[in-house]
């Protein structure tokens, strides 16, 4: 999923060739990201569009031979005279009269060429890893082979060969973007750039690198540049591979431009160090922004400071706010008076506001993390791990909305709670930080799944050794690790091949607050009290279905439905709750069946009260999520969970965990047919249950951890 849908998507036709474009947001000065180098696609901007779009009118054109545009095959097509004339084109039909440029690689020297011919147009320039021809020589290792030459080896730098490209296109690409993004870590932005290089294919490809250009020497190009008249802003990783970065020194010199080197950085640094680029691009346009708009700075004298917490709290089941709220409670209790200002998302805003706390309004522009992975499952399966690396472009925009906002007001402290984004790009740019931070999670350590392969097992290694060297660089960025549980609940397995065991390093860079429940449990002697306050008949044994806050839950909910009559007939008197929650249409989930089949079964929408229900039913069905069976094992309920397929917590953090704590009955979706599963329902329905006992003052520990902070 986008973090950001575009307002208009649409196409522009010139000489019988389409090109598309799409249109963000509103607001002057509007940045246009003009047509990247064919290898790629518009979306290679995806991390700086979102952010970019809440204050300007943002438009990005797909280049031709890539994306949504027309593939002509002839070279003439690719010249750089029809890349300017598509942007001046679409900026017409978008309705830009003015805007900054933003250019990439070659679409760097097409901004600077459409800022030479159509100088009314163009507010400035922002020139990212610059392709200016003939300027300066290129990398030696890019020229020692000859490009047409039918050669005897194609190691390395000898795949950039016409004949290799067409025998071999993706192993070119995994290649040759695995040279250009040469910082560590960079798995998923070279996947992203091997995808879209697939998109072009190597003969138009080839076309695409044949088209004329505006000039044939060294010369040329200096007299081009220098008749740039706007502001021009050149960045440039000295890590390129690609182009060496004496070009936009150059650039930066002819032009009277500035000039932002990105020590270490490769050739792609808005995907790589979007942070840094984001910001660049922003203070550059700012400059062509009326003053009125640019907003109030204000600073408030630090003892006149009201104590402010930014509690961000992830969306991604209710239970991370349920705890939140808890341990924000027990916060309040220690630092009477202490303001607690919420980032989160909906469903977690519903609770939130029910509750009267304050959600800051910077958590509208966040993007929807729940919705993405809503988008990501299939029936009652959801890979978490692909799903989170998939989610790379909200991760980015979401920490946007962060750093802006705490860029505007101060906050005593910032407390994460599995805040991905934020924990990320804090490690990656360490210098934006403004207040003591605190990291709360309740497991550690991304793990493969078994079908997989070694694929994945190296992906969730990668993943694993950044963040074990960030914190390495950076021990003292998070002023609190906080694990939710107990040394003993987490699990044994290592990080992956030649790194360290989960538990040793947890251990070791982690405090333990023991779990922490967001309730008082309920015992069994105040059962009855709370089954009657509920609406539930002591004659009868009820059943609670629920899945969690999100919409990945629907076929457990579907298929427990359809085993409501058979379970009925085994357990007389049975009453099946269906708890929906806020993102799932109650009226489907009983579409289709009989009325005689759902006599005593019930469906409800957001129950705010969950564990409530959770702690008075005779037995649950749940899914594999570590905040209800928890809840569940600590009222020493019976229960039934059924992980996610592929879901690598569920299936292997939470059941070591629930194993540990002796609880619940783990049961595979596969062949979980309607009898089986009411077979299991029978099996377990008011069973007496002696799990270990779950600790009750969590949240006033970790509470007390975090206090020190303030």
């Amino acid at each position: 999923m986008r973090a950001i849908d575009p307002d208009i998507r649409d196409f522009v036709e010139r000489d019988g060739v389409k090109v598309g474009y799409e249109v963000f947001g509103s607001g002057n000065p509007a940045v246009v990201f003009g047509p990247i180098d064919g290898i790629a696609q518009s979306q290679a901007f995806k991390a700086q569009v979102s952010y970019l779009a809440r204050r300007s009118k943002v438009v990005t054109i797909d280049p031709r031979g890539n994306g949504r545009s027309d593939r002509p095959q002839t070279a003439a097509a690719y010249a750089d005279t029809e890349f300017v004339a598509d942007t001046i084109a679409v900026m017409d039909a978008a309705g830009v009269d003015k805007a900054v440029l933003v250019g990439m690689c070659t679409g760097s020297w097409r901004a600077l060429l459409t800022a030479v011919w159509h100088p009314d147009r163009v507010l400035g320039i922002v020139s990212i890893a610059g392709w200016l021809p003939y300027l300066t020589p290129g990398h030696p290792w890019r020229t020692q082979y000859e490009f047409d030459a039918v050669l005897d080896t194609d190691e390395g730098w000898a795949k950039d060969n016409r004949h290799y490209w067409l025998r071999d296109w993706r192993g070119y690409a995994e290649f040759f973007f695995g040279e250009l993004l040469s910082e560590p870590h960079s798995t998923k932005q070279i996947e992203d750039l091997v995808g879209w290089a697939m998109d072009i294919g190597p003969a138009t490809m080839l076309l695409h690198d044949e088209g004329p250009i505006a000039s044939s020497s060294k010369e040329e190009t200096e007299a081009i540049l220098a008749r740039v008249r706007c502001p021009v802003l050149a960045i440039h990783g000295t890590g390129d591979a690609c182009q060496p970065f004496r070009r936009s020194e150059l650039l930066a010199e002819i032009t009277g431009g500035q000039l932002l080197l990105l020590d270490g950085a490769g050739h792609v640094p808005m995907a790589r160090e979007p942070v840094v680029v984001n910001h660049a691009i922003r203070d550059f346009a700012d400059r062509f922004r009326p003053a009125a708009e640019r907003g109030v700075r204000r600073w408030t004298r630090p003892l006149n400071r009201p104590r402010r917490v930014l509690f961000l709290s992830s969306p991604i089941g209710l239970g991370h706010t349920r705890r939140d709220l808890a341990v924000a409670d027990a916060l309040r209790e220690l630092r009477p008076g202490l303001e607690v200002h919420w980032l989160t998302q909906h469903p977690a805003t519903e609770m939130l506001s029910a509750r009267g706390e304050h959600v800051h309004p910077a958590a509208a522009f966040l993007a929807s993390e729940s919705r993405h992975f809503e988008t990501e499952a299939a029936e009652h399966d959801l890979h978490a791990f692909q799903a989170f690396r998939r989610m790379d472009e909200i991760l980015v925009s979401n920490f946007m909305v962060f750093s802006d906002l705490v860029e505007r007001e101060q906050f005593d402290l910032w407390i994460g709670d599995e805040a991905w984004d934020v924990d990320y790009f804090l490690h990656e740019n360490p210098e934006l930080k403004r207040a003591p931070y605190a990291w709360l999670t309740d497991f550690v350590g991304w793990l493969p799944m078994p079908d997989g392969g070694d694929a994945e097992r190296a992906l969730t290694a990668d993943y694993n050794a950044q963040m074990i060297e960030q914190i390495a660089r950076f021990p003292a960025l998070r002023d609190r690790a906080i694990f939710v549980g107990n040394p003993g609940d987490v699990v044994p397995d290592g990080f992956g091949e030649g790194l360290p065991a989960i538990r040793d390093w947890v251990a070791q860079n982690f405090a333990f607050s023991g779990y922490i429940p967001g309730f008082a449990p309920i015992g069994p002697a105040e059962r009855e009290p709370v089954r009657a306050a509920l609406g539930y008949r002591p004659d009868e044994r009820v059943c609670v279905v629920t899945v969690g806050g999100s919409g990945v839950g629907n076929a457990l909910l579907r298929r427990a439905a359809m085993a409501f009559p058979a379970a009925k007939r085994r357990v007389p008197g049975l009453r099946m709750v269906l708890v929906a929650g806020p993102r799932i249409d109650p009226d489907a989930l009983l579409a289709g069946l009989p009325d005689a089949a759902i006599d005593g079964l019930e469906v409800r929408g957001y129950v705010p009260d969950l564990y409530r229900h959770l702690a008075a039913c005779d037995v649950a069905v749940v899914q594999g999520g570590l905040t209800t069976t928890m809840e569940l094992t600590a009222c020493q309920r019976p229960f039934i969970y059924v992980p996610l397929r592929n879901h690598f917590e569920q299936n292997f953090h939470v059941r070591h965990r629930l194993d540990r704590y002796g609880a619940g009955r783990c049961m595979a979706y596969e062949g979980l047919e309607p009898e089986a599963l009411a077979a299991a329902i029978a099996a377990e329905i008011g069973r007496p249950v002696s799990y270990r006992p779950v600790e009750t003052d969590g949240a006033a520990r970790a509470a007390a951890s975090l206090a020190e902070l303030l």
